[in-house]
C-alpha cells in the first residue's frame, strides 16, 4: 500500500503584518524567531507578552540535542498552547519539538522512548525556500553523541498550519538562496525515485524540479538579482518538494550527506549538493531501467541533452549558482571516508531504505571516494 497525504492548512500572505492580525500572536505564544528576522519583519506584529526563543543565542550552526535542551531549561516555565516556528529549517525542526508535551531528553525522544504527545498548535513560517519543514513531520538534529545528524518522523511533528510569505525571502543572501533551494531540489529528485513514491507524490516532485531548474536557467542569464523576482516561484517549490518527500521520502543523498554537515559544519544544502550527482550515477549504472530513467528522460527533456548526460548538465547548471567542491576542500580526509561510511550504514536506515535500489556498504565508501 502506497499512501499520500498534506496533514497542515497551507496559507499564503503577500505581507508579514498580514501574519500578525490573523494569528494575534501574543501570551501564550511561544516564538522561535531569530532577532534580525524579528526586527525586519516582525517588528509590530507580535505581542511583547509572547515568549520568543532567538535560536541563535543557543547554537552558531545546525541544531543539536544539547542546544534542544538549553532552550528548554529556559522556558520550562512558561505556560503556552502555541508554538511559533519562524526560520529556515533548522529553526522549524527544533520549533516541532516543543509542540510535544514531551521534549526531553532529547536523545530518549528521537529513540522513541519518551510517550510522543503533540498539545500545542503549531504554526511554521520559513524564512528560506528549501527546507520544505512546514509541511513534513520529520525533525532533525545532530546527536553529539553519534556526532551525526538524525531524523524524528512521526506524525505528531506536523504542523497545524504551514504559511508561506515570499516577503521573508527579500533580504536572502545569495549563498542561504544557493544552499536553500539546491536542498528543495534534491527533496523533489530524491522522493521522485524513491520506493514510496507514487503518482501523486511525484506529480509535486516534478513540479518542484521544473520551477526551480527554470528558475536557475533565469539566473544564468540574467545574474544572481534575476532571484528577487522569483521568490514566490522558489518559496512554492519548495514547499512542493516537502510534500514529495513528506509523503515518499529522502534517501542517500542525504543520509550521507549528514556526516560530512555533522562533521565539518557545511551548510545543509552544500553537503547534499557534494553527494548528489555521484549517488544517482551509481543508481543509473545499478538498474538503469526503472523510475530513473523516466526521471533522466523527463530531465534531458527540459536540459535538452541526451538522457545519459543529465547529471553532467545539472552539474554545469547548479555551479552557476553554488560551486561544487571534492571533500577533501572541506578538509575530510581518507580516514573520515570509512567513518562516514559506517556512521550511513548504522544510524541512517530510516534514509537508507529509501534509496532507488539498495545499496551495500562498498557502494557506499566507493562514493565517498570518487568524491574525495
Amino acid at each position: 500500500m502506497k499512501q499520500f497525504g498534506i496533514t497542515p492548512k497551507i496559507l499564503e500572505f503577500e505581507h508579514c503584518h498580514e501574519v500578525g492580525a490573523h494569528f494575534q500572536i501574543g501570551k501564550g505564544d511561544l516564538v522561535f524567531i531569530s532577532d534580525r528576522t524579528d526586527e525586519h519583519y516582525f517588528k509590530d506584529t507580535i505581542s511583547n507578552e509572547a515568549y520568543r526563543v532567538n535560536y541563535r543565542k543557543y547554537v552558531s550552526g545546525e541544531p543539536t540535542d544539547v542546544m534542544v535542551e538549553k532552550i528548554y531549561a529556559d522556558i520550562k516555565d512558561y505556560q503556552y498552547t502555541r508554538v511559533f516556528g519562524i526560520g529556515g529549517g533548522t529553526i522549524l525542526d527544533v520549533a516541532k519539538l516543543f509542540a510535544l508535551k514531551n521534549t526531553v531528553p532529547v536523545v530518549d525522544l528521537f529513540n522513541k522512548e519518551l510517550e510522543i504527545i503533540k498539545d500545542k498548535e503549531l504554526i511554521l513560517i520559513p524564512t528560506t525556500c528549501g527546507t520544505g519543514s512546514e509541511v513534513t513531520n520529520i525533525s532533525i538534529l545532530e546527536l553529539t553523541a553519534i556526532s551525526s545528524k538524525f531524523g524524528l518522523a512521526v506524525d505528531e511533528l506536523y504542523a497545524d498550519y504551514a504559511v508561506l510569505v515570499p516577503e521573508l525571502l527579500n533580504d536572502l543572501p545569495m549563498s542561504v538562496f544557493a544552499t536553500s533551494s539546491i536542498d528543495a531540489f534534491i527533496h523533489a529528485i530524491e522522493s521522485y525515485t524513491s520506493p514510496k513514491a507514487n503518482a501523486f507524490t511525484r506529480l509535486y516532485s516534478k513540479k518542484a524540479m521544473e520551477m526551480i531548474l527554470t528558475g536557475y536557467q533565469t539566473i544564468v542569464e540574467q545574474g544572481p538579482e534575476a532571484r528577487k523576482s522569483l521568490q514566490k516561484d522558489f518559496m512554492i517549490a519548495s514547499t512542493f518538494a516537502g510534500i514529495a518527500f513528506g509523503n515518499a521520502g529522502c534517501a542517500a543523498v542525504h543520509a550521507m550527506s549528514y556526516p560530512l554537515g555533522a562533521v565539518y559544519h557545511i551548510a545543509h544544502g552544500e553537503a547534499n549538493y557534494a553527494m548528489f550527482t555521484e549517488v544517482f550515477k551509481t543508481y543509473a549504472a545499478i538498474d538503469p531501467n526503472g523510475s530513473i530513467k523516466e526521471l533522466n528522460l523527463f530531465l534531458a527533456g527540459f536540459l535538452g541533452c541526451e538522457p545519459a548526460f543529465v547529471y553532467e548538465e545539472i552539474e554545469k547548471l547548479l555551479n552557476h549558482i553554488l560551486l561544487k567542491k571534492a571533500l577533501r576542500d572541506y578538509g575530510v580526509t581518507k580516514v573520515d571516508l570509512e567513518t562516514f561510511t559506517e556512521a550511513v550504514m548504522t544510524k541512517q536506515t530510516r534514509l537508507m531504505a529509501n534509496n532507488y535500489v539498495p545499496l551495500a556498504r562498498e557502494q557506499v565508501l566507493g562514493i565517498y571516494t570518487k568524491l574525495y
